[in-house]
């Protein structure tokens, strides 16, 4: 029997790339998509996580149990207390969706860059980074740069666009160590911002499925 893993997707366009990452690095699983695109537009009207979001995860969370999951992975970045909420109750894993890349990344170096493109998410993100490296004992600086107009292009239908807007932005992450691509959307952008920069790029959903692969398989995620 093949593993069943429930990916629950805020924006669309976080769902082809990590269909690649699955097919790239975990082909024997079974993916099954779970799509609610008002939940980025909810979220963008609230600096806080409000209660109903909480209320609607906890949801997902029960139906990715009643659909037989052998783990859940979490697409959208900017809903990390609540995915914790919802890790805390199932009796399989759940990922939050950067959570492996920060990892990597600070197997790096202490400077980390990272590009996001969706504002409402980069203060949980950065909280949870900080949470990471404190329960390491870690030391590392984070510099995030925000280019809300490579999503607004890509939800156009303009990837080109998004993938350019990127890789200008990154050249701005002077004296990093690493660059991360925040959201899963932007994974497609990661040879572009590459050819710009002189560190290594990282992208959240190959980082996200080799850990969830590791996690169910009992062995060590390896890379990014």
């Amino acid at each position: 029997m093949s593993t069943r893993i429930a990916l629950v997707h805020a924006v669309a366009p976080a769902m082809r790339p990590i269909a690649d990452a699955f097919t790239e690095i975990w082909p024997a699983a079974e993916c099954v998509n779970i799509l609610d695109d008002s939940l980025a537009p909810d979220r963008a009207r609230s600096a806080d996580l409000a209660d109903d979001i909480y209320r609607r995860f906890d949801v997902l969370g029960d139906y990715a149990a009643m659909i037989g999951a052998n783990g859940l992975l979490f697409t959208c970045s900017a809903f990390g207390k609540a995915i914790e909420r919802v890790a805390g109750r199932a009796a399989f894993p759940v990922l939050k969706p950067n959570e492996a890349m920060y990892e990597a990344a600070m197997s790096h170096g202490g400077r980390i860059g990272m590009l996001v493109t969706f504002e409402p998410s980069v203060a949980s993100m950065t909280a949870e980074f900080e949470e990471l490296v404190r329960a390491r004992g870690a030391s590392a600086e984070l510099r995030t740069v925000c280019v809300p107009d490579a999503m607004a292009a890509l939800n156009r239908g303009e990837p080109a666009t998004h993938h350019a807007l990127l890789a200008d932005a990154a050249v701005r992450l002077t004296g990093v160590d690493v660059i991360m691509l925040a959201q899963f959307s932007m994974a497609g952008a990661e040879p572009a911002v590459r050819s710009r920069v002189g560190v290594p790029v990282l992208t959240s959903p190959a980082a996200a499925v080799r850990k969830l692969k590791a996690r169910l398989d009992g062995g060590p995620a390896s890379g990014a």
